[in-house]
């Protein structure tokens, strides 16, 4: 389990602070290429984008989409710490997919020009943001870890690329269940009925129904076992199906996803922000044919029965009480105002 920043020496309190900086940054990367240039993808090829609607937001929706090709999906880990090599079983990150020319030159969807310096991987060195971005295409998930050649200075590093989630479900459900209290020893200690429902549950505390697709699957199992560092870390993951990006970290699970404004909507939220209307809409919007695009984030919380009894006792499974409520919904300015802070704007249960 990892520390609170409360019970950390200074040397590791200051890499936590350089480490959610880094964090912040490549956030606001990776909710522009998700998002954004997904959006306009599908307008240069002329076709639907599909945007979410208010009820898959929802704690226990089963509203599935179908897949888009040409949505920009990834999932990227960044972790604190060194991912302990224990954990190599499950998250499978070996010398064949470390992050040097010959491994990514032998993969058959990306070839690196002549000119590639290893020094790209860093995340200190200013094109490392385009580097990783250039690596999203290639299957499953990139791994951003602190650089286990230098442990004696902050310094961060894309270190393995194809990087495989292979950890079971039902392990993951179980290591879930026994830090809540469900069970004592094993998953199916209480029958095979509640092994099942907590295989479920396991998918609701993420934040996704328990029949998603693969990518979302192995993002929110490998968040599930990164808990076992004593280290924080974040999983970033952008689904097609979902048409969101959703992130793991230790603050929780957050869903960024894009809305569209009418003109009686902008004018309102200009009005309340004390701004220009066409001020607010060069600050926080994205022009689109009829409207405008804005990137809006619903921040999750857990409810009681998903959350470790304070008496630390064993205590019943109740299927039907949700896990997952939405505790705050926000709306982000442009990458390029960084002055401004996100604005509040309730869009999931509003009009209802």
């Amino acid at each position: 389990m990892w520390i609170y920043r409360e019970r950390l020496n200074y040397s590791e309190k200051l890499r936590r602070s350089i480490y959610e900086i880094l964090r912040d940054v490549l956030e606001q990367r990776l909710m522009k290429i998700s998002l954004i240039d997904s959006y306009y993808k599908h307008v240069n090829q002329g076709l639907e984008y599909s945007f979410v609607e208010k009820s898959e937001l929802k704690p226990k929706s089963k509203k599935r989409e179908k897949e888009s090709e040409i949505f920009n999906t990834f999932i990227v880990i960044f972790c604190e710490g060194i991912v302990d090599s224990e954990l190599k079983n499950y998250i499978r990150f070996f010398p064949e997919n470390k992050v040097v020319k010959e491994n990514i030159n032998s993969t058959v969807e990306f070839s690196l020009n002549q000119s590639f310096s290893h020094t790209l991987k860093y995340f200190d060195k200013p094109y490392f943001l385009d580097f990783l971005e250039s690596l999203l295409d290639i299957d499953y998930a990139l791994l951003i870890q602190q650089d286990p050649t230098v442990t004696k200075k902050n310094r961060y590093a894309l270190t393995h690329f194809h990087v495989k989630i292979d950890w079971p479900i039902a392990d993951a459900a179980e290591d879930l269940a026994k830090w809540l209290r469900y069970i004592q020893n094993n998953l199916h200690e209480k029958g095979d009925k509640d092994a099942g429902i907590l295989q479920k549950k396991l998918f609701e505390y993420y934040g996704s129904h328990h029949s998603v697709g693969g990518r979302r699957t192995a993002a929110l199992i490998a968040a599930q076992l990164l808990k076992r560092m004593d280290f924080i870390s974040t999983v970033f993951v952008s689904s097609s199906e979902s048409r969101s990006m959703i992130k793991y970290s230790e603050r929780g699970l957050s869903k960024f996803f894009l809305i569209q404004l009418t003109d009686k909507e902008i004018d309102a939220l200009a009005q309340k922000e004390r701004m220009e209307v066409e001020t607010f809409k060069a600050s926080y919007l994205y022009p689109a044919d009829t409207f405008h695009l804005g990137i809006s984030e619903a921040l999750y919380d857990y409810t009681p029965v998903s959350k470790p009894p304070e008496d630390g006792k064993l205590r019943r499974l109740k299927p039907a009480y949700n896990w997952l409520k939405i505790r705050d919904e926000f709306l982000h300015p442009r990458d390029t105002f960084q002055h401004l802070r996100p604005i509040s704007y309730d869009w999931v249960y509003a009009g209802q």
